[in-house]
C-alpha cells in the first residue's frame, strides 16, 4: 500500500472552517488566522504583481472591492483576475460620489429590514447626500441632505462600524476677503452621526477663535484631536466639548515640510498611533494613578525608519582666505531618506503595515513592512516593484494575502497594482501541520 495523500491547505483551512478539528468556532477562525499570519510572514513568502489597470478617475478600495469612476462600478478584488460585481447608472458631476466607507452588519442585533443584514456603502456626493448603497447591487437603501453652508468631502470612522464623521473642505474664503486681508475664522465643520438608521448626533465648528491657528481636525473614539504648523496635537474630549471639558497634548520632535498625524488604534486597544516622517509612536493611553478621573499618555513603543544621520558640512573660504565650516540637519521627510508614508492595521492578522520611500536620483522605491501590533518587531519586508513618485498621493492596503497599491499619476491618470501572496507548498503543508 502506498502512502496515505496529503489534503491540500486550502481544503485544509476549508475542513476547520466547517468544524472538523474543534467545537468552537472562535478557535477555528483564530487557528486559521495564525496560520496565514505565519505563511504571510515567514521568509520565503513572496508577494507577486498579479495584474495591474488604469483609469481616468480616482481608484479605491474597501475589503476585497475595488471601486472605479467614483465608485460607480465595483470589482472584486479576491480573485487572480478582475471580476465586476456591479455598475451604477451614470450620474451628473454634482451626484459623483467622492468618499465612502463600508458598513458591515452588526453581530447580534435585531435590525427593521432585511437588506440591513448585509454589508452597505457609505456614501458622501458632491452636493452634500450622504446615502447609504447596498454593497452587492448598488442599489440606494437610505439617503439624508446634511447642508448648504459648507462642502463635505470626507468620511471617517468615529466609533467603527457605529458613528460616522463627516467633515467639510477647509474654508478658505472668498477671493476679494483674501485680497482684503480678511481671514475666516471658521476653518472646518465636523458632522458626527450615528448609522442604521442615520441620525445626527452633532455638528462641531472649528473655529480659529476658539482653537487659536489650528490648521487640521478629525474625530476617532470620541477624541476630537486638533493639529497645528508647530507639530503640537491637542485632544480633546468630544463629549465633554459638549459639556465643556478638555484633555490631552502630544508633540512630536521633526523637522519636516509635511505635518504629522494622529489617530486612536484601530485594534480598539485604546492605544494611539503618532506618525511623522521617520517614526511611528505608538501611545498608551491610562487613568492618571491615585485620580482615575484623568488620564495620561505614555510610549508604548517607537517604530523608526531605516536611515543614517546625514547633516551636511557646508565649507566656505572668506576673502581674507579662512575656511568656515557650517553644519546643516536635512529635514525630517527629505526625499533622500527612507520617509515613512502610509501606516495600517491587518486587523484579522494583528499586524502593523508600515510604507516607507527612498528617492533614488529620479524615481523612488517603496517597501511595505510588517510589523508586530504588540511589541513593533518587525516581521517581513517586502518591496514594491513599481516607481513610487513622490509628488503624487499614494494609498496602500495590506488585507490578508493581498497587497493593493492605488497612485495618482500625471494628467490624472490612477493606477492599481495587486499583489499576492506566493509561498512554497511544502512550506505551506508543514506550518498546517503543526498547527493541528
Amino acid at each position: 500500500m502506498g502512502p496515505t495523500p496529503k489534503a491540500n491547505v486550502c481544503r485544509r483551512l476549508s475542513r476547520r472552517a466547517l468544524g472538523f478539528f474543534a467545537r468552537d468556532a472562535g478557535v477555528v477562525q483564530r487557528a486559521n488566522l495564525g496560520i496565514l499570519r505565519a505563511l504571510v510572514c515567514q521568509e520565503s513568502t513572496k508577494f507577486k504583481n498579479v495584474w495591474t489597470t488604469h483609469s481616468k478617475s480616482p481608484i479605491a478600495y474597501e475589503r476585497g472591492r475595488i471601486y472605479f469612476d467614483n465608485y460607480r462600478c465595483c470589482v472584486s478584488s479576491v480573485a487572480s483576475e478582475p471580476r465586476k460585481l456591479y455598475e451604477m447608472p451614470k450620474c451628473s458631476k454634482s451626484e459623483k460620489i467622492e468618499d465612502a466607507l463600508l458598513w458591515e452588519c452588526p453581530v447580534g442585533e435585531i435590525l427593521p429590514d432585511p437588506s440591513d443584514y448585509k454589508s452597505s456603502l457609505i456614501a458622501l456626493t458632491a452636493h452634500n447626500w450622504l446615502l447609504r448603497i447596498s454593497a452587492t447591487t448598488g442599489e440606494i437603501l437610505e439617503k439624508i441632505y446634511l447642508a448648504s453652508y459648507c462642502k463635505f468631502r470626507y468620511l471617517s470612522w468615529d466609533t467603527p462600524q457605529e458613528v460616522i464623521a463627516v467633515k467639510s473642505a477647509q474654508n478658505k474664503g472668498s477671493a476679494v476677503a483674501r485680497q482684503a486681508g480678511t481671514q475666516q475664522s471658521v476653518l472646518l465643520y465636523l458632522a458626527v452621526f450615528r448609522v442604521l438608521p442615520f441620525s445626527l448626533v452633532g455638528i462641531l465648528e472649528i473655529n480659529k477663535k476658539v482653537f487659536a491657528n489650528v490648521t487640521d481636525a478629525t474625530l476617532s473614539h470620541g477624541i476630537l484631536i486638533v493639529m497645528y504648523s508647530s507639530g503640537l496635537v491637542r485632544l480633546y474630549s468630544f463629549q465633554a466639548i459638549l459639556e465643556q471639558a478638555k484633555n490631552g497634548i502630544q508633540e512630536m520632535e521633526c523637522c519636516s515640510l509635511e505635518s504629522d498625524w494622529i489617530y486612536f488604534h484601530p485594534d480598539a486597544s485604546g492605544r494611539i498611533i503618532h506618525v511623522g516622517p521617520n517614526q511611528v509612536k505608538v501611545l498608551k493611553l491610562s487613568e492618571v494613578e491615585n485620580n482615575s478621573s484623568q488620564h495620561q499618555v505614555s510610549e508604548d513603543f517607537v517604530i523608526w525608519a531605516n536611515r543614517e544621520d546625514r547633516n551636511e558640512n557646508v565649507i566656505t573660504v572668506t576673502a581674507s582666505g579662512r575656511v568656515v565650516k557650517r553644519n546643516f540637519s536635512l529635514l525630517d521627510d527629505d526625499p533622500e531618506q527612507e520617509t515613512i508614508k502610509i501606516v495600517d492595521y491587518e486587523d484579522e492578522l494583528d499586524l502593523l503595515s508600515v510604507v516607507a520611500v527612498t528617492q533614488i536620483d529620479a524615481e523612488g522605491k517603496a517597501h511595505l513592512d510588517f510589523h508586530c501590533n504588540e511589541y513593533g518587531t518587525l516581521l517581513k519586508s517586502i518591496p514594491l516593484v513599481e516607481s513610487w513618485d513622490v509628488t503624487y498621493s499614494h494609498e496602500v492596503y495590506f488585507d490578508r494575502d493581498l497587497v493593493l497599491h492605488i497612485e495618482q499619476k500625471p494628467n490624472r491618470v490612477f493606477s492599481c497594482y495587486v499583489y499576492q501572496m506566493v509561498c512554497d507548498p511544502g512550506e505551506e503543508e508543514e506550518i498546517v501541520n503543526r498547527s493541528d
